[in-house]
């Protein structure tokens, strides 16, 4: 069976086409490139029997080699159907003890000794000091820190709902997609038998009092009341100020939760007292879904509050003239917004967040819409005071996101005229052509004579189709095709559509490349490109802090070794990339990184910078690429490997 670290190598493998050192491997789970040697020399064994083998390519690394993928699969399944660690296993990677720490702490009901903590890792005491760096790092992002006493070692003290928010995050953060499983959430709260007893009566109550939950939004409840039971076994309860806990008693929800909590009460054996009915409340109307599926409407004018309307209009009006998405008039969005800022409002006035089991995917599939969840984020911090984090800016990139999507759909077709030189007949047959092959993408605005040609309006026009070579300039694309449409005629005109294979590098140059730098932090990196674009004059001397002020929102790092930095707010003249590769990983929030593409946009903008945003997305997205760029070492190379995307 695979151990922690090699299940990581076997996965960083499995992530890639290309091949990959045994350097960057032992950069992302922290040890030797000797150690990731000896570690792939142990899978291979393992592999021998499920039609696999890691192959050492000289010069370029390793690569995982799949000649039977049925007992691959087999392979696959034995050892990954379950994330975290198998009972009884000991955390090797630093980061795995960290998480072991985390929960380790977060379960404890008395005091933790630095040195059990060290014999129960098997590692030295400076290791563990080490780790519990982070650990305390981690906890302080909670509001939460570790209480030392002498002789006694250490324990968390902290607002109990922040404690409990953060045992939900990290007991139960093996927990993701859209159809979750209760009976396979971790136990070490309470019993599956448990879980599944509050999930039955929570759907019964809901369904009686007409409350709609997402599967998500059960979850979540399903494992705060799970948490909120061990907490009051151990006399850990929440508590209200009066004026807040006479609001939440006002609500429906708070007759519903009493209602869960009376039967909770009867099953479990567990006496929950006012403050905690409150509790169970406030997450109900934080997770509940308002829906407008009247046909009339009438459902959705029914929930509207002139306070939360404004805010929705706010937030996509700042997110259009920040991006240039064009979404400012869809009414779609502004709708599916609103209604999510209903619930959304109650969770930022309780300071009771949830966690985005999507968050990952949404940054690596998304990075415009979850940028623009970032800024309405900013918006609404702006508006109502309260903060909020990347897990709530991943939900309002969702909805973003889908105006994105559908702008893609709802655009206009390319508008093109026809110049063919043999007659009205074989331009019409060119004209049926198109219509049967690109059907409701293009339309044929007419067709002409080459020598009328100078005589046509061309203002909404996209682009001319012509049978014969024109050398004269037009304000406007010309395709020169058959008049048959015959080879790759059609390739010519998709390109319309979708943009050219290769496009140049229009949004950088080469004082704007900077390749395999040796640099060991976020820090020294931003640091390093901010400063060389202030000494040509690029940028102002406030443009590091925008950078660092956007980071502190949410790391930009999103999958496959790559991180877009950007300033919180446009700051420069114009819009370019700064691109910065380096020799190793660095960590960069909770991921490593090798790419690095500082992106600024000009100010007040009126540019379309989707095709920017397009391209984006492609290097993302494609892990094999991204090594081939990280592997340049000259600009006329990297721009080679380039414009391929």
């Amino acid at each position: 069976m695979l151990n922690t670290r090699t299940a990581v190598i076997l996965r960083e493998l499995m992530g890639v086409e290309a091949s990959v050192t045994s350097e960057e491997i032992g950069a992302v789970i922290g040890v030797t490139s000797r150690t990731v040697r000896n570690d792939i020399k142990e899978l291979n064994i393992l592999l021998s029997d499920y039609g696999a083998e890691i192959k050492s390519v000289r010069g370029a690394g390793f690569r995982l080699m799949v000649h039977d993928q049925t007992k691959f699969l087999k392979f696959l399944q034995l050892n990954f159907q379950k994330d975290g660690f198998n009972e009884g296993e000991i955390p090797t990677t630093p980061e795995d003890r960290v998480q072991y720490l985390v929960k380790r702490l977060l379960l404890a009901e008395n005091y933790l000794k630095m040195e059990d903590a060290a014999e129960e890792l098997f590692v030295s005491k400076s290791t563990i000091q080490y780790d519990f760096r982070h650990v305390r790092n981690i906890f302080k992002k909670y509001g939460i820190f570790l209480e030392s006493r002498p002789n006694y070692g250490m324990k968390l003290k902290g607002p109990e709902f922040k404690l409990r928010f953060c045992m939900s995050e990290f007991i139960f953060n093996q927990y993701s997609g859209n159809h979750p499983d209760i009976a396979n959430l971790d136990s070490s709260i309470l019993s599956r038998e448990d879980m599944l007893i509050i999930r039955d009566i929570i759907v019964k109550q809901i369904n009686e009092h007409h409350i709609t939950l997402s599967d998500i939004g059960l979850t979540n409840l399903v494992i705060h009341i799970a948490i909120a039971c061990k907490r009051i076994q151990n006399n850990n309860f929440v508590y209200w100020v009066p004026e807040e806990l006479k609001e939440v008693e006002k609500q429906k929800e708070y007759e519903v939760a009493g209602k869960i909590i009376q039967l909770l009460e009867k099953e479990l054996e567990v006496s929950f007292p006012a403050g905690e009915i409150a509790y169970v409340a406030v997450h109900l109307m934080g997770t509940k879904l308002v829906t407008y599926m009247d046909a009339k409407g009438s459902d959705y004018q029914s929930v509207i509050d002139n306070k939360t309307h404004q805010l929705t209009a706010r937030i996509i009006e700042t997110v259009d003239k920040e991006l240039r998405l064009g979404i400012r008039t869809d009414k779609e969005l502004n709708m599916s917004l609103y209604l999510h800022l209903k619930p959304a409002i109650n969770r930022f006035k309780y300071g009771m967040n949830i966690r985005n089991p999507m968050l990952n995917e949404i940054k690596l599939n998304y990075p415009v819409a979850f940028e623009a969840g970032i800024i309405a984020g900013r918006v609404i911090e702006k508006e109502t005071g309260v903060e909020m984090n990347e897990h709530e800016a991943g939900y309002l990139a969702l909805h973003i996101g889908a105006a994105i999507e559908r702008r893609k759909i709802t655009n206009r077709p390319k508008r093109c005229l026809v110049v063919c030189a043999t007659g009205i007949g074989s331009s019409r047959l060119l004209s049926y052509k198109l219509q049967e092959k690109f059907g409701d993408k293009i339309e044929v605005a007419g067709t002409t004579e080459y020598y009328k040609l100078k005589e046509q309006p061309l203002k909404d026009i996209d682009f001319i189709i012509s049978t014969i070579p024109i050398s004269e300039p037009f304000p406007v694309p010309i395709i020169e095709v058959n008049t048959f449409l015959g080879n790759n005629d059609f390739e010519k005109i998709q390109h319309v559509f979708s943009g050219p294979e290769n496009i140049d590098i229009e949004y950088t140059r080469k004082e704007l490349v900077f390749l395999q730098q040796k640099l060991d932090s976020k820090k020294e990196v931003l640091h390093f490109i901010c400063n060389r674009l202030q000494e040509i004059g690029l940028v102002g001397d406030q443009f590091l802090n925008s950078v660092l002020e956007r980071e502190a929102l949410s790391p930009t790092s999103f999958g496959n070794m790559t991180a877009i930095p950007h300033p919180v707010d446009p700051q420069t003249d114009s819009t370019f990339w700064a691109i910065c590769t380096l020799q190793k990983p660095i960590k960069w929030g909770e991921q490593f990184v090798q790419f690095v593409c500082l992106l600024s946009v000009k100010k007040s903008s009126k540019e379309d910078l989707q095709k920017m945003y397009r391209l984006l997305g492609k290097i993302i997205d494609d892990s094999a690429k991204v090594q081939k760029l990280i592997k340049c070492k000259t600009y006329e190379e990297f721009v080679h490997v380039f414009v391929r995307f």
